[in-house]
């Protein structure tokens, strides 16, 4: 049986039933990484955070939850569809890291023309029909915005919390609260605020040059009461990394993103501990 046979789209009513949020089998954490508008690295922050979560010892999968613009399979440089053992798809494995992604399913340039039923489908098919093993974290790389997918994952999974990408910019930030807000009136708790771009270090003479602004951020996370993860500089080798399909994050140029990777751990595990012990659904 095809993969894409695996992938069954579910009509208007099956859709809008409501479903408990149960715990993915073997997944200790689920993280969603979302933003409040395109463009700002939301994608470049989740495949490099997954690394280096996996470069720190972690069990991690990454959830390409970005099904109309679903980048992962090249910044990841994976070039082969997953296969299914009976009724389970199996995720493919690269850099220490567990992939399942639309673009897997939908390759090329071919755009995909859907509606919530079946981007619900979808979402539930990658959380629940995916043999993703034990894993520590699952990190889940949204669209921008706030739709049909995110609240679909909302609504049916049980989050760890979020992390909300932005760059200094006005224009960034004002959709950064929103998205915010959209996981705050959810009561998805979240992990912090990462300001992507933060500045440019000149190569001749390595002044720093705030391209976006500066501070934006860390003066929105600190408004909002919510935590500061970080700055992340507009590197070019991050750009080289996720057109290559070879992330910053495998070498040291990727040390920023560890240490925010050891942020996402600390905060991560004050959630869990608020939440108390946790129950493991076998399959």
């Amino acid at each position: 049986m095809g993969l894409c046979s695996k992938i069954e789209l579910m009509g208007p009513n099956a859709a809008q039933a409501e479903q408990p949020k149960l715990p993915i089998p073997g997944v200790k954490n689920l993280i969603a990484v979302g933003s409040g508008k395109g463009g700002v690295g939301k994608t470049t922050v989740s495949v490099n955070l997954a690394i280096a979560l996996a470069r720190l010892g972690h069990k991690v999968g990454l959830m390409d939850a970005d099904v109309y613009g679903p980048n992962v399979p090249l910044m990841m440089g994976v070039r082969t569809a997953p296969s299914a053992i009976g009724e389970r798809i199996q995720p493919i494995e690269k850099n220490g890291v567990r992939i399942m992604s639309m673009g897997f399913l939908n390759p090329g340039d071919k755009p995909l023309v859907w509606r919530g039923p079946m981007l619900h489908s979808v979402i539930q098919q990658f959380l629940r029909g995916v043999d993703w093993g034990e894993l520590d974290y699952l990190i889940i790389d949204l669209p921008p915005g706030t739709g049909d997918v995110q609240l679909t994952l909302i609504q049916t999974a049980p989050l760890t919390g979020a992390i909300v990408v932005t760059t200094p910019s006005d224009v960034s930030l004002e959709d950064a609260r929103k998205a915010i807000h959209m996981f705050l009136q959810v009561r998805v708790p979240i992990l912090g605020l990462v300001e992507n771009m933060s500045y440019l270090e000149c190569p001749h003479c390595k002044e720093r040059i705030d391209v976006f602004s500066h501070g934006g951020g860390r003066k929105t996370a600190e408004t909002m009461n919510i935590h500061f993860l970080g700055e992340l500089a507009l590197d070019p080798a991050v750009r080289v990394g996720g057109d290559s399909g070879n992330p910053v994050t495998l070498g040291d140029a990727g040390l920023p993103f560890v240490a925010i990777a050891h942020e996402v751990e600390r905060r991560a595990a004050q959630e869990s501990s608020k939440k108390g012990p946790s129950i493991q659904i076998e399959d």
